[in-house]
């Protein structure tokens, strides 16, 4: 169908979703081949303790998303958007947004980058006999209770960030299941949250005396392909403020940006993963078997439609690299040089590959925030180096990569050694993967496994939750999302793929031999810095 007939007839899916740094919306066609996009970027703040983005921060950058969306498909096509097929909504997952019967926001939002509830997690976890991370909607619940909030007993709802903006654009109290699995653990045979745990805390909260029980306030669960609820009046003008857009719109379970992740490299199926490298990191791999034993270290989530997930979570990635990109872009411009800030990061990130494969005896940490993977509550960025390291550019930007996703090593290596975690594809998406091969030649040597990036990985989570809608919208009687991404997304695409080279993955060993034994030296500088 022509481009412009199909947005007309509201033939399209929408996407949106809520990033660490931006917000995205992404307009896709029948197929999903991406028609427009829109962003918006945004920063946590860091407020009495704790990260958080302000409500009006997120209702404008939700409208100014949309807005330079519409702007392109009018400049493009010549078309004013008036109706849309499906959308979907997505955002990082778990956090703490509690509101009252008034719709009221109890307290500010707290993110997931939030590590203040290792009291609570741990008392969970010993409770479930399941891992509860710090930054699940239920450990920060826990910890509120066990600091005595005063807010807690005038909890009406519970919910995430995609929830919220679900909620208030449609008036339904709703959360996709992966979404959902990094609030509360759910049971992967009814595909809503564990009924023995859910009693297991009720029982722990009781003598507190609320009036309320945890499924009172949980969102209820669904899975995708399910439908939604519709975009109400009011949610319309909210998210189009020229009024242009028809309500009455269907719209899909909002999802987390790891359910995104994983569609948008269609890698939902069993024995797949992938990794999301950006300002955080997560891998995740569809099991086919649960695991032996709990690990602190590693979540157990779902895809979108419900199967068990390993994801090894860490807070830090690329932060301290666009620090240092910064600081470059300063020299350079100290010295009249105007950098374009692509080749600024190709040239950084293509200078890592030829360094030393241990990095020349160079050792850095990346953490602006804690990393409970590694057992820390908050961070030091930091670099060391003996005195007769190679400290060379290139060797400095290698260990710059490799220590952005060394602490994801860490937890994997208890997926694929102490669990014996098979995968048969991984594959790459977010902003570590952009320039070519330099990203994939460092994931792939941490894995020891090759890494895939498709063409449609740079779409992004915005995209993924997109095709969601699109699958909500279309789906046929019987099909699965693995059906409809295999048959109707990704057929004929290979993408390209990445092996490891073993001097490479002999250089990474031995990189995180030492990351392993330096760590008290990231712990010394917390405590004295």
């Amino acid at each position: 169908m022509d481009i412009k007939e199909c947005i007309e007839s509201g033939k399209t899916a929408l996407g949106i979703e809520f990033g660490s740094t931006r917000i995205k919306a992404v307009l896709v066609g029948e197929d999903s081949t991406p028609l427009a996009s829109g962003g918006y970027r945004w920063e946590n703040q860091y407020v009495d303790g704790i990260w958080t983005y302000s409500l009006d921060e997120i209702w404008k950058g939700l409208q100014a998303s949309y807005a330079e969306m519409a702007a392109e498909v009018k400049k493009e096509y010549g078309v004013t958007i008036t109706k849309i097929g499906a959308i979907g909504f997505s955002a990082m997952m778990h956090g703490y947004m509690a509101f009252d019967k008034d719709n009221k926001l109890l307290v500010p939002f707290r993110t997931w980058r939030n590590t203040i509830t290792e009291e609570a997690a741990k008392k969970l976890t010993q409770e479930f006999n399941y891992n509860i991370p710090q930054r699940w909607s239920i450990a920060h619940l826990y910890q509120a209770i066990l600091n005595k909030e005063e807010h807690v007993k005038d909890i009406s709802y519970l919910t995430t960030l995609a929830g919220f903006i679900h909620w208030q654009l449609t008036g339904e109290k709703v959360l996709g299941v992966g979404d959902a699995s990094g609030m509360f653990p759910i049971d992967n045979k009814t595909k809503q949250y564990d009924a023995d745990m859910v009693k297991k805390f009720d029982a722990l909260t009781a003598s507190c005396g609320f009036g309320w029980k945890l499924e009172d306030i949980l969102p209820k669960v669904l899975v995708a392909g399910e439908n939604a609820g519709t975009l109400t009046a009011e949610g319309a003008k909210l998210l189009d403020t020229s009024g242009n857009l028809e309500s009455g719109i269907l719209v899909c379970p909002p999802e987390g940006d790891a359910g995104t992740g994983m569609t948008a490299t269609n890698s939902v199926a069993k024995r797949t993963g992938n990794v999301s490298a950006g300002t955080s990191v997560f891998a995740m791999i569809v099991l086919d078997k649960e695991l032996e034993s709990v690990h602190e270290e590693i979540d157990l989530v779902t895809t979108p439609t419900g199967e068990l997930v390993a994801m090894v979570h860490c807070n830090n990635c690329t932060s301290d690299i666009n620090a240092w990109a910064e600081v470059f872009d300063q020299f350079a411009k100290s010295v009249n040089i105007n950098l374009d800030r692509d080749v600024l990061f190709d040239t950084l990130f293509e200078k890592a590959l030829d360094g030393d494969p241990d990095c020349g005896g160079l050792m850095g940490y990346n953490y602006f925030s804690g990393e409970p993977v590694t057992g820390f509550d908050e961070g030091r960025p930091m670099m060391m180096r003996t005195p007769n390291a190679k400290f060379t550019f290139a060797n400095f930007m290698r260990m710059q990569l490799y220590t952005a996703v060394g602490a994801l090593k860490y937890g994997l290596d208890i997926l694929f050694q102490k669990e014996n975690v098979k995968v048969d594809k991984m594959f790459g998406h977010g902003g570590f993967f952009k320039t070519k091969d330099a990203g994939q030649k460092v994931m792939s040597a941490a894995m020891n496994a090759p890494v895939t990036v498709m063409k449609t990985a740079g779409e992004g989570g915005a995209w993924g939750i997109a095709v969601l809608a699109m699958f909500a919208k279309t789906k046929e009687n019987g099909e699965t999302l693995d059906d409809f991404l295999n048959n109707k997304i990704f057929a004929g695409e290979e993408g390209v793929t990445v092996a490891p080279q073993q001097a490479d993955v002999d250089g990474f060993t031995k990189f995180m031999e030492s990351y392993v034994k330096a760590l008290p030296a990231e712990r010394a500088a917390i405590e004295n810095f």
